[in-house]
């Protein structure tokens, strides 16, 4: 019998009935009744409804044996598994997120209004986004044990797009004017990337509120948007906004004070006011003048500071006075600062690129430029600093830097292709950060058609606490004119090399480099396939080196020649036939000094900052040539567009001889590569330290080191052979925000240079020119890049390669 249609009685026991997951003893917490409780229809009523609330029931009964009291419950089925199907502009795994968090989930009990919430909101999202189309089909099959599979299928459709937008009472500014800067648009050529066409309700606000600042910004105080429209066609496909809006009159500024506690002179602080008496009213500029103050006071410790302009608007004469009232709050130390996610770098080496210290007054400038510096140096792929307020302290925060360490070391072993150098065979070791301590240490053997390889070095950019950076750096080279596809003159030259190198910061962005160094170049040439240009060089600047090999004239079988010119007699006298190869040993030492200053805000894909780089390199006095080299790297960095940057580069180098070499004379040469008899000239700078250009790192579009002097061997042959004078350059838009890994980039670029045989030969005609696509990826194996070119401006001898790519660095 029903309990709660009974009389009041007194129970004298409980008992649940119908459990299948849940205990009882989870019946008895919610359950409003125990025993010696009197239940009546009131009570009975209470206890069912506090059971229902629970969600873990379909169906509640209170029944009564005697004076014991039976609950009686159907269990709401468990959830197995809930699957997504279709959805592609939200992830299953946010999906599955903000279902778990409303109680949809795999194991949790299964409420039907739980389902229909989540089918409303994610209609909600998809509309959101401009799909109108969308469709959320839920599906609940039933398992034994009261088990439940849920399958959620979504059909996103396509969204909508935004086919008209009219603004209705501008008459200052033209409408293609105030839309600047609109994520909201109608269908363009670039849609396809930006997406600017598919309508979203939160887009559409932020460009009203971009609207409102317009028109704020240019004085009109009173402007209002007074009401919006958006209209869908019956097919759900197009979008059509109206907004109408109320300009106002333009208003000027009558005064600007600054009050309040200042901390520094109240005429220090005056002089950050960037509006003044007579001026367009912007509130740009006020939101300006309020962050540079609160800037000012947070690098003195003031991290809480605030700015609160004060408005006096006078409607009538359409003035507007603003008083600059300055709280500055408590003065904040930094008490501790912490690192995490730093697996394998050790707090040394982050602590030490820390300009914010513990114990110090708070500054958000040194904080800012810690973070610049711990990116760069390329061992981590995010970095993010919180300053949480200590417990109980308003004077005192924590310093937390949190990162995301990337592989800042690989070893490799195998084969692999590089497009100008055929199969590369590789070992290489290199860590940038070994053992954690931040020091660089690089070991490699490379071996392809071209040359062979082999490298030793360790950088340790901390050698003193001031960090002054010491290196050591030991390679051997044999590079073989054999392979025509590097596009280098052919001659055989094998350097042995070793250098010190010694790094002094003088500033955060400044600093200074030396080396001193030594090395052995030993150079071959064969007189049949080295230019006749490069040999007479060395012959004029080194003197003359024998031939080899040496072979007797073998026999020629012609019984018609003399007994005594035949090899097959042992007692031959003819003389030794000298062979077509001659080889040169040029040793050298070499002083190279630098002056550097790098602003730029990432190691690896930097988006902001300069970098300028001016070298110098001589071949010092006792070595057997004498001579110099003087380079400049430009490279700027600067984002157009939240999605949009560009890349500014330009690499200039010129070499020239000095000393004994410059006084000794060399054969000249014409552009043909035939000699002008009798005519001779200073000796320049020695070949083999000639600039080159063209391929994948310099002018795009043109084969690798084929722009420049060449010799012409034939009509169809020739070698570059290089110049003292190069000038290279870039204009490259990249779009930071096409991929959603940092470590891959797209760009748009516009190379140009050429390399010359002296100063006074540049011309801006005889640039070479190119433009074209390229990708960049940093992968864990190296850095990739592709590059698709179009030369623009060419001579009609040069070659071209559209399609390039590069795969890792060389040593």
């Amino acid at each position: 019998m029903q309990a709660q249609n009974q009389p009041a009685f007194t129970v004298s026991d409980i008992r649940v009935e119908g459990l299948q997951r849940i205990s009882a003893g989870t019946v008895f917490t919610y359950l409003p009744v125990e025993k010696g409780d009197t239940l009546d229809r009131s009570s009975s009523a209470e206890a069912i409804r506090a059971l229902f609330q629970t969600g873990f029931f379909s169906d509640v009964r209170l029944e009564r044996q005697g004076d014991i009291l039976v609950v009686v419950v159907t269990e709401r089925p468990a959830i197995n598994t809930i699957t997504l199907t279709g959805n592609k502009d939200i992830k299953s795994e946010d999906l599955l997120a903000g279902l778990r968090n409303i109680g949809l989930a795999e194991g949790e009990t299964y409420n039907p209004l739980a389902l229909d919430r989540v089918t409303q909101e994610l209609i909600r999202q998809y509309n959101n986004r401009g799909k109108y189309n969308a469709s959320i089909t839920p599906s609940v099959a039933n398992l034994d044990r009261n088990r439940v599979d849920i399958t959620i299928t979504v059909v996103e459709g396509k969204a909508s797009r935004i086919s008209d937008i009219n603004i209705v009472g501008n008459e200052a500014y033209p409408e293609y004017e105030i839309r600047k800067g609109w994520e909201s648009g109608t269908t363009n050529w670039l849609s396809w990337y930006r997406r600017d066409d598919q309508y979203s309700r939160e887009k559409l606000s932020g460009d009203l509120e971009k609207l409102t600042n317009f028109y704020l910004d240019r004085g009109y105080v009173d402007f209002n948007v007074e009401s919006t429209q958006v209209a869908i066609s019956p097919e759900k496909r197009n979008i059509f906004v109206t907004a109408n809006i109320a300009e106002g009159e333009v208003y000027t500024i009558s005064s600007t004070k600054v009050s309040g506690d200042t901390i520094l002179p109240i005429e220090d602080i005056e002089k950050l006011v960037i509006l003044k008496e007579g001026d367009t009213f912007s509130r740009r500029l006020v939101e300006l003048t309020t962050d540079a103050v609160i800037a000012t006071l947070g690098n003195i410790g003031y991290a809480f500071a605030q700015v609160n302009p004060v408005p006096d608007i006078d409607r009538e004469k359409r003035t507007i006075g603003i008083n600059f009232f300055v709280d500055p709050g408590p003065r904040v130390q930094v008490r501790r600062i912490t690192f995490k996610g730093n697996v394998g770098t050790s707090d040394e080496v982050m602590r030490r690129e820390m300009r914010q210290f513990e114990g110090a007054w708070f500054s958000q400038a040194a904080i800012d430029r810690s973070k610049i510096r711990l990116q760069r140096l390329g061992f981590f792929e995010e970095i993010d600093i919180e300053t949480p307020e200590v417990a109980g302290q308003p004077d005192q925060v924590d310093l937390v830097v949190n990162v995301k360490e990337r592989n800042s070391g690989q070893f490799t072993f195998g084969l692999g292709y590089q497009q100008n150098f055929g199969l590369v065979t590789t070992i290489q070791l290199v860590q940038n950060n070994f053992l954690g301590t931040g020091n660089r240490v690089s070991l490699s053997a490379q071996n392809n058609s071209f040359s062979n390889q082999f490298s030793l070095g360790f950088t340790d950019p901390y050698f003193t606490d001031d960090g002054v950076s010491l290196g050591y750096n030991l390679s051997y080279s044999d590079y073989s004119y054999s392979n025509r596809d590097a596009n280098l003159a052919q001659f055989d030259n094998a350097v042995a090399a070793g250098e010190v190198i010694l790094g002094i910061p003088l500033t955060e962005t400044d600093s200074i480099s030396m080396s001193l160094g030594i090395d052995r170049n030993q150079i071959s040439t064969d007189d049949f396939a080295t230019p006749p240009l490069l040999i007479d060089y060395l012959v004029d600047a080194l003197g003359d080196r024998a031939r080899f090999p040496q072979f007797h004239v073998p026999d020629d079988t012609d019984p018609n020649t003399p007994i005594e010119n035949d090899d097959a007699d042992p007692t031959t006298t003819d003389p030794l036939t000298l062979g077509p190869n001659r080889r040169w040993n040029v040793n050298a030492w070499r002083l190279k000094t630098g002056w550097q200053r790098d602003s730029r805000n990432d190691f690896l894909m930097p988006t902001r900052g300069t970098l300028h780089r001016i070298g110098a390199e001589f071949v010092l006095p006792g070595s057997d040539l004498e001579y110099y080299r003087l380079t400049y790297v430009f490279e700027n960095y600067r984002l157009l567009k939240p999605w949009l940057g560009l890349k500014s580069a330009l690499d200039v180098g010129y070499g020239d001889s000095y000393g004994v070499t410059k006084d000794r004379n060399c054969r000249v040469y014409d552009d043909f590569g035939n000699i002008v008899t009798g005519a001779t000239q200073q000796c320049g700078m020695p070949f083999f330290s000639n600039y080159y250009a063209g391929g994948p790192s310099s002018v795009r579009g043109f084969e690798i080191n084929t722009i420049g002097p060449f010799y012409r061997f034939t009509d169809t042959f020739r070698q570059p052979i290089g110049g003292p004078f190069k000038t290279v350059g870039t204009f490259e838009f990249f779009f930071p925000t096409l991929f959603d890994n940092r470590s891959t980039r797209l760009s748009a670029f516009l190379d140009y240079g050429n390399i010359y045989n002296g100063v006074d030969e540049w011309e801006a005609k005889t640039l070479r020119i190119s433009t074209g696509l390229a990708v960049q990826w940093q992968s864990p194996m190296g850095p990739i890049s592709i590059s698709y070119a179009l030369p623009l401006q060419r001579e009609r001898t040069d070659q071209v390669e559209r399609l390039q790519f590069t795969f890792g660095g060389q040593f």
